[in-house]
């Protein structure tokens, strides 16, 4: 049986000046007598020679090599590997052997150079629901109780350890605010934490604050702009990123530009002659489109060039605005972003996303975008349009049906190890090594029940998937409060407070999160490295993650005690290796796992 390996990482990639060494390396029965490089010099498919190494990387081993040329062609270098005996021919790509040639967006690809934000792959994100996450001890919450047009009443306020209900979920207050976050930068420190990603903070009526009243300022119920100032100032004294969350999709009808209720701002409402009445899509009779069926969020148009200019075009648009000092945010998280276009749909969506991530990269060049996609969001990574995406379809998906038995609908889901790397790998295979290592992996979010409540009675996994998320190719993101066991089903539920009561959280858990960002911050292999899947079938699945002579080998179980003989794999191959995490045992080729567990080690 022929073996492959190949991960677009040192040692198998290695740049020189302005040559791109790619190698390939092959063990076992009936090698090819000619192997070829498919690559690609300005999207033309170009064949290169692969030429034997007479030297063996190790034994059994045969090393094959060519090199890409870097001072022409695309950035990013798109390739796989053709296998060739005088009757047939096979070829390797990251998926495995094919018969047939690789589509071309499911090849190895690597970014030469690299124009993407640098930072973020090093980063251990952490998302706030900024009203559930903490008060200021520093100041009283605000007082003012209005009329939630939306929900067609007062809004409600509670106290931080009175329980959330199913009533008022978008128009409960606990005073949560950004002064509040300021306090607790020294617990997240602890955690590990190195960036935020704040839910929105601009002017609205609801709790979430996905209604836009002004982009330009921040809700006085958290603390107003100047609240947002010390935040950013705070994060910056600590060395942490900060990322905001753009509502660009659709506005609240309580925005001046709208104006549904009547201020007297000459909204686009009522007024067939309002300055902003192209900003938004209106139907024969006068009704404005809304997203979604939610009246209260009439859906922006791209076509009218002036919304074009606030939003992002513009010298001081709103994308900009926030990215420039004094604010000087590190990027933005946006909000349902293939929705987004023309014309009361999606129309010019490419464009326009692509239009907002090239204005924050005029204003700030290392600015991370990051799209929300709960679907598959390669279409727009492949064009660039964005840097990454939450990584719903390509990590959380895949860890809540075979953890958690469950889909995004929360239908039933049962895969075993094989079809969930299959997924995962599957969906890798779209994007670039360097898009991979920046895109956002979340367990759950604000828009999902929390992956402990989907658990259920399988409770016992969530350390396997804690694991997961730390050491899978991605930044991780931590929901607020996952880190202390805070459950909850779907919204509003996913948004408790956060129990700061030492008796209320899970320290263990706590513990557990620590110790993996340690040893992810310790390890250049877990934020930089290829991922090759070893072993994956029935419960139990093992990856290694692989930089240079960097190994860290990955074993998860979701199912009784076992024992797994690992595959032979020169990948493995290191002087010893460092137990790092869990109980598991490595002994030679055989791994020895316990039941519902998972296991850490790293190598040299």
């Amino acid at each position: 049986m022929l073996n492959a390996w190949h991960l677009p990482v040192a040692p198998f990639v290695k740049q020189n000046k302005d040559q791109l060494t790619i190698t390939l390396w092959l063990a076992g029965e009936n090698p090819p007598q000619r192997v070829t490089l498919r690559a690609e010099n300005d999207n033309e498919e170009i064949s290169l020679s692969m030429h034997k190494l007479r030297s063996q990387p190790q034994p059994g081993v045969t090393a094959w090599r060519a090199a890409i040329d870097l001072a022409s062609g695309q950035p990013r270098r798109r390739y796989s590997f053709k296998l060739l005996w005088p009757d047939r021919q096979l070829w390797f790509t990251p998926q495995g052997f094919s018969r047939f040639p690789p589509a071309r967006l499911e090849q190895f690809a690597v970014d030469v150079p690299d124009n993407g934000p640098q930072w973020v792959a090093d980063q251990i994100f952490y998302q706030i629901f900024p009203d559930r996450f903490a008060r200021s001890q520093s100041r009283e919450p605000a007082p003012n109780v209005y009329y939630h047009h939306a929900a067609g009443h007062d809004i409600v306020r509670r106290e931080w350890d009175e329980p959330l209900t199913a009533q008022a979920g978008g128009s409960t207050f606990y005073g949560g605010d950004l002064d509040g976050i300021s306090e607790k930068l020294p617990y997240l420190k602890t955690l590990g934490v190195t960036a935020l990603y704040l839910n929105p903070v601009f002017t609205a009526p609801s709790v979430h604050k996905y209604d836009t009243e002004d982009y330009r300022h921040v809700d006085p119920q958290f603390g107003g702009d100047n609240a947002l100032l010390r935040l950013r100032h705070h994060t910056q004294q600590q060395g942490m990123r900060l990322i905001l969350d753009g509502v660009f999709n659709h506005s609240g009808d309580s925005h001046p530009w709208f104006d549904r209720h009547n201020r007297g701002t000459d909204g686009a409402c009522y007024n067939p002659h309002s300055p902003w009445r192209d900003w938004y899509h209106f139907s024969a009779d006068g009704v404005a489109l809304d997203w979604l069926g939610y009246a209260s969020l009439p859906k922006l148009d791209f076509c009218s060039q002036s919304l074009v200019n606030e939003i992002y075009r513009g010298e001081d648009s709103i994308v900009r605005h926030w990215l420039k000092a004094p604010w000087s945010m590190d990027g933005w998280r946006l909000d349902v972003v293939h929705m987004l276009g023309e014309g009361g749909g999606a129309r010019n969506n490419l464009h326009h996303v692509a239009g907002i991530t090239q204005a924050a990269k005029e204003t700030q060049p290392e600015a991370y975008v990051v799209g929300e996609h709960f679907g598959d969001a390669r279409q727009w990574l492949q064009a660039d349009a964005e840097d990454a995406a939450m990584n719903y379809r390509g990590f959380t998906f895949p860890i809540w049906g075979f953890l958690a038995n469950t889909d995004i609908s929360y239908d039933p889901q049962s895969i075993d190890a094989q079809t969930c790397m299959a997924w995962m790998d599957n969906y890798r295979a779209g994007l670039s090594h360097q898009q991979q290592l920046r895109m956002f992996n979340q367990l759950d979010s604000h828009d999902t029940a929390r992956f402990k409540s989907l658990l259920g009675k399988d409770v016992a996994r969530l350390p396997l998937a804690v694991v997961w998320l730390f050491t899978w190719p991605g930044v991780p993101c931590i929901y607020y409060g996952d880190e202390v066991g805070l459950d909850g089903n779907n919204d509003p539920f996913c948004r408790k407070p956060f129990p700061w009561q030492p008796e209320k959280q899970d320290t263990h858990l706590l513990e557990l999160y620590q110790r993996l960002a340690k040893l992810r911050h310790q390890s250049q292999a877990l934020r930089h490295g290829g991922c090759q899947v070893i072993y994956a079938e029935d419960n139990v699945v093992v990856f290694v993650r692989v930089l240079n002579r960097q190994r860290v080998l990955v074993a998860i179980n979701r199912g009784q005690a076992c024992e797994v003989v690992l595959p032979a794999s020169p990948l493995l191959r290191v002087a010893q290796w460092q137990h790092k995490e869990g109980n598991g045992l490595l002994a030679d080729d055989i791994l020895t796992l316990p039941a519902i567990s998972a296991t850490v080690w790293m190598g040299h």
